[in-house]
């Protein structure tokens, strides 16, 4: 009996080891669940040859708390899964993955999770709208950078332990509950960044959830504007409102009692429509580090206290109306690392001083009025990563402190009064951005300048630099944007150019360039006019076949235009205008897409640039004749323009029909040829046409009363033609009115030109002869013989009436196409 007793214990191990091992095991309902998300998962990305991250640990003969991702608790001798980290599973793919938003249900089954993070997996459709009712014990929930749409399901309100809350960078719509907030009483960190809720406002209970910390709505495009409201969050540490009600264009005030909230570390409110002064109770804000205004349209001057804010390290006032001088309380905030205060309408001298701020980072003051002591002795003692002092009355040689800065990626000394060379120690420096556009420098460019792998924007436009470009400029293989115009640069463009495999934007114009470019298939935007470029490179242009935009104005291009042009689908905007062009329009012109239907290159050059603030301070225009007159269209309105340009060449033949297809043209301009025949009917699909331009042709025949569909038009001009008839009347027709653009046409009436037409005639029956029986008759052969000369005449006439009248200078036209 004894020895059974001491047996016993020896025989249960086995059972109480295999109970312990249960107990301390994820529950198998759990695991269940997990497999079937990977196996949802797995099939989802099955046919795009994905590689998968942490999932390879998660097998049906292991316990789910040891899978990778998946973190467990124990409670009373029990395992359940508490914490799911499966963020960015696809860690490389062939193609886009697009996951199903049904692929969460299998998660919905584990209701004792507290922290469940899903962000940057691409998951699309609808958030689930039942599911996230189960897990009501949820701390920590992140699913941002997917592509989520709809409106928030109401379920995820009554998760009353919710802390963490991250939905950014979705396409969530719809409006927020006004009450829902009211249940999420312990939330402390919540983010909507980049969502679309256009039809709502911010619901007041938000801003009384007392123990919010992190806040962000940028970009949620939200009705209404800030509420002093806000000030409720007495918690505050972080307010991000960018651009978070600017789609209203409401101009308000910022609410005073932001200054309450003494919390804030960071505010962000840039982007939006408030102006006015800035309130001075945010001199109040004693803990803040970040002040974002930027992009706003106040106006007064800064705070002359600003600098009691000592503990700011980035203060950015940017794009605003700010007037006055740089207060010098600045110099008090020594641990600035971004000062920013540039396109504002600030004066004075710019305090020397801030070369003492030893942290200082980014120092942006260009597009004032200031004035930079150039001849002082700089000592800096920091260390800069962006400077621009555009437009600071620079003058002499570009200051050599600068060659100091070797952590220097942005440098724009645009639009001063610099003069010499350019230095060799800045061709060595490997900036990747560098503008100094509108200077006086002058002599031949450093090949040292494009050994730089570094450079993605050099601008060195309106300047007075000349030769011919290095031959190894195809070295800088980063360089996206590459702006030479309105300097005396010659020769033919360096074979190498074409090694350049992520050249998007390239302006040689107002040179000495001949041609010789060819093989750039990711050019984007070609501007070369005002050069010596020739008729053989019409035919090259064609193999640059992603071109947005192509300007061949005033060089030296003869022939006719060729075929392939009609290749070029996605030209946007195409000026062939003041060269020697000959032959016919093509009607193939009709099939060019990006005039039909307007694509948005500024997206695709800002995605793949990455640097916004080209665009944002009009770095980067494009030049184009704008009804008569040389105008900048910015690069911010570009993805709605369309233009045609074929003005002042010897073009002759009909306009095609098919120019009517191109309804997204705002501006077409065929004036100043040969061109006969009549004006299309189709001209009246141009539904988005503003200027068009016939003048100065041999075009025939009356106005199409079509024209009067063009609500759009402001700019009519059919003068010096042939033209005859009433001009059309009806919406825009009707404030055509200057007779200037009807001058000169054989025989035009109207209301715009006070010139009455005749009431039109209704057509009479000619008069019955009455012929006399008899098979002969002299008098029938006279009045035969009559008739038949006025009806033979008649119609020789109305022949050569049809057939199109030959330009004047048609004989030598024939020669030069014979030659």
């Amino acid at each position: 009996m004894a020895k059974l007793s001491l047996l016993l214990p020896l025989l249960l191990l086995p059972v109480l080891l295999t109970f312990v091992a249960t107990s301390l095991s994820c529950p198998e309902h759990q695991k269940q669940a997990l497999l079937h998300f990977k196996a949802s998962f797995i099939n989802a990305t099955s046919s795009t040859k994905s590689t998968l991250n942490r999932l390879d640990s998660w097998n049906s003969s292991s316990d789910c708390c040891h899978w990778d991702g998946v973190n467990c608790s124990s409670h009373f001798g029990s395992k359940t899964v508490l914490a799911l980290y499966l963020d960015h599973i696809t860690l490389y793919s062939q193609e886009t993955v697009w996951l199903p938003s049904t692929i969460l249900t299998p998660l919905f089954h584990i209701r004792s999770l507290m922290h469940l993070d899903l962000s940057g997996n691409e998951i699309q459709g609808e958030l689930p709208r039942d599911g996230f009712g189960n897990l009501t014990k949820l701390v920590h929930l992140d699913l941002c950078l997917n592509y989520f749409n709809g409106s928030i399901p109401s379920q995820l309100f009554h998760l009353r332990y919710l802390q963490y809350l991250d939905l950014s960078v979705n396409s969530i719509q719809g409006e927020l509950p006004r009450d829902g907030f009211g249940n999420l009483t312990k939330l402390v960190h919540l983010d909507l960044w980049n969502n679309g809720f256009i039809n709502g406002s911010i619901p007041s209970q938000l801003f009384h959830l007392r123990h919010l910390q992190y806040l962000d709505l940028s970009f949620s495009y939200f009705h209404g504007t800030l509420s002093g409201e806000v000030a409720s969050l007495q918690n505050l540490r972080v307010l991000k409102l960018a651009g978070t009600f600017s789609l209203e264009n409401i101009l308000v005030e910022l609410p005073k009692e932001i200054g309450n909230m003494t919390k804030l570390q960071q505010l962000s409110l840039n982007e939006n429509n408030f102006f006015g002064k800035i309130p001075s109770s945010i001199l109040n804000l004693k803990e803040l580090k970040i002040l974002d205004l930027g992009h706003n349209s106040l106006s007064m001057e800064i705070p002359i206290d600003i600098g009691n804010l000592s503990n700011i390290t980035s203060l950015v006032l940017s794009d605003n109306n700010l007037t006055g001088r740089i207060p010098s309380s600045i110099l008090k905030l020594t641990k600035l690392e971004t000062f920013q205060l540039d396109n504002n309408k600030l004066v004075g001298e710019i305090p020397s001083g801030l070369s003492n701020i030893k942290g200082l980072k980014s120092l942006l003051l260009g597009g004032n009025h200031l004035t930079w002591n150039n001849n002082a002795t700089i000592e800096p003692k920091f260390m800069l990563s962006e400077l621009s002092l555009k437009s600071c009355s620079l003058e002499g040689e570009i200051p050599n402190w600068i060659s100091t800065q070797k952590t220097l990626n942005f440098l724009d000394l645009s639009e001063n009064q610099l003069e010499g060379m350019f230095p060799q120690w800045l061709a060595k420096m490997d900036v990747g951005f560098i503008s100094l556009s509108g200077n006086s420098l002058t002599g031949s460019l450093s090949p040292f300048l494009f050994n730089s792998h570094n450079l993605v924007f050099l601008s060195l436009s309106r300047n007075n630099f000349y030769g011919e470009l290095p031959s190894n400029i195809g070295n800088a293989s980063a360089l996206m944007v590459l702006m030479l115009d309105g300097n005396n640069f010659s020769g033919n463009f360096p074979e190498s150019i074409t090694n350049i495999y992520r050249l998007v934007f390239l302006d040689l114009s107002n040179n000495n360039f001949f041609s010789n470019l060819t093989d750039m298939t990711t050019l984007k935007h070609l501007n070369i006019h005002d050069n010596k470029i020739t008729s053989e490179f019409l035919d090259r242009v064609c193999q640059i076949s992603n071109l947005y935009i192509l300007n061949l104005r005033n060089n030296s291009l003869y022939g006719s235009i060729p075929n392939c042009f009609s290749n070029l689908t996605s030209l946007q905007i195409l000026d062939l205008s003041s060269n020697h062009l000959i032959g016919d329009i093509p009607p193939k012109f009709g099939n060019l897409a990006g005039m039909i239907e307007t694509s948005d290159i500024l997206w695709y050059i800002q995605q793949n640039l990455n640097v916004s603030f080209v665009f944002e301070n009009g770095i980067i225009d494009v030049i184009v004749i704008w009804k008569r007159s040389k105008q900048a269209i910015s690069w911010n309105n570009l993805e709605i323009c369309s233009l045609l340009d074929l003005s002042m060449n010897q073009l002759y033949g009909e306009i095609p029909a098919s120019l009517g297809s191109l309804k997204a043209l705002k501006l077409l301009n065929v004036s100043h040829n040969n061109l006969y025949g009549k004006l299309p009917v189709s001209f009246g699909d141009l539904k988005n046409l503003e200027s068009l331009d016939l003048s100065h042709n041999n075009l025939s025949g009356s106005i199409p009363q079509s024209l009067a569909n063009l609500l759009q038009l402001t700019v009519l001009d059919v003068s010096n033609n042939k033209l005859t008839g009433k001009i059309p009347v009806g919406n825009q027709m009707d404030t055509m009115i200057d007779p200037n653009f009807y001058a000169n046409n054989s025989g035009l009436c109207g209301t715009q030109i006070l010139v009455s037409c005749p009431k039109a005639l209704s057509p009479t029956k000619p008069p019955s002869v009455k012929y006399k029986e008899t098979w002969f008759s002299w008098e029938g052969v006279g009045i035969g013989y009559a008739v038949g000369f006025t009806v033979t005449a008649g119609i020789l006439c109305l022949i050569d009436s049809f057939v199109p009248t030959k330009p004047p200078n048609y004989r030598r036209q024939q020669r030069r196409q014979r030659v």
